[in-house]
């Protein structure tokens, strides 16, 4: 069945609208009710369309998920399969902590909605599971578990926003950090 062009035409303009907000204001005050404003469309068509704010969050952040995730399974090296262990593993850690840079917003509205939030979506999951293959490729000997789960930590955007306004941490920084929690293989 071919979705209607206003249907089509309202979910663009709610996607479009939560991603503004999310830009420009701090993800506490998004609601519902202001993306909805935003697209010029009511609630109850924000509600139909996505169900929930974590909804709208989802469906927003879904294509950045799905292209890092495409790029580290089937781009070029050293994002992509085939590339040197060691150099596979860094460059994911770039790409990673470049996708939390650049969607800290969305990703903090996504890390508070229960405990586990921040970890136990699949696209976390996914990230998780990648930096333990790359970090038990790249050093057999580590605790690859342990290591994914402190590196992935260490990206939660509530942290990199704390360090980067209250510690003055530049981006450079929080990247060489980063690195140096899996540093190279001797």
């Amino acid at each position: 069945m071919v979705e209607r062009a206003d249907v089509t035409r309202n979910r663009a303009a709610v996607l479009q609208a939560a991603d503004a907000l999310f830009r420009t204001e701090d993800a506490d005050r998004v609601t519902l009710a202001r993306v909805a404003e935003a697209a010029g469309v009511g609630k109850a068509t924000v509600l139909r369309h996505f169900g929930t704010l974590t909804g709208v969050v989802e469906a927003v952040i879904a294509p950045r998920v799905a292209a890092l995730r495409d790029a580290a399974s089937s781009g070029p090296p050293p994002l992509g399969p085939g590339g040197p262990p060691e150099d596979a593993l860094h460059c994911f850690i770039d790409a990673l902590f470049d996708f939390v840079l650049d969607n800290r917003a969305l990703i903090r509205a996504l890390e508070h909605r229960s405990p586990d939030a921040y970890y136990a979506n699949s696209a976390s999951q996914w990230w998780i599971g990648e930096l333990r293959r790359r970090i038990h490729t790249a050093r057999p000997a580590a605790d690859s578990d342990y290591l994914a789960h402190a590196v992935f930590t260490a990206m939660r955007a509530d942290v990199l926003d704390y360090l980067r306004s209250a510690r003055q941490m530049t981006p450079e920084r929080l990247r060489k950090g980063l690195h140096s929690l899996v540093p190279p293989a001797n």
